[in-house]
């Protein structure tokens, strides 16, 4: 039996304005489906869809599962998710290589350095 990593689902107040939120973010191509479920997908081999489900509730404690975004050059890449609407965000990480931000919904994700 195999199995596949197709979809990571994100609760949202605003599934559009997040969804496209992270389209830009990744250049994900955006679908809305006919339920306001907001569906990005993936260019193929670049990892799972993002499904994001609209939800009443809204965030109130440190996300229990994140994403990771490893960029060519770590610096500008903050400078331009910032630019977005992202936020820096302490959640107790220190000093550390990668850089803790906050989507505008408030889920955090994080920068890491280049690879080598």
């Amino acid at each position: 039996m195999g199995v596949r990593f197709t979809e990571l689902c994100i609760d949202a107040a605003e599934t559009r304005a997040l969804g496209g939120w992270w389209a830009e973010v990744l250049g994900y191509r955006m679908e809305i489906a006919d339920d306001g479920d907001v569906v990005l997908h993936a260019p193929n081999g670049a990892g799972p869809n993002l499904l994001f489900l609209a939800v009443p509730d809204e965030k109130v404690v440190k996300n229990r599962l994140h994403i990771d975004l490893t960029p060519d050059d770590q610096q500008a890449e903050v400078d331009r998710l910032i630019g977005l609407g992202a936020r820096r965000v302490d959640i107790g990480q220190g000093e550390q290589s990668w850089v803790v931000l906050a989507d505008p919904e408030g889920n955090e994700f994080c920068v890491l350095a280049a690879e080598s």
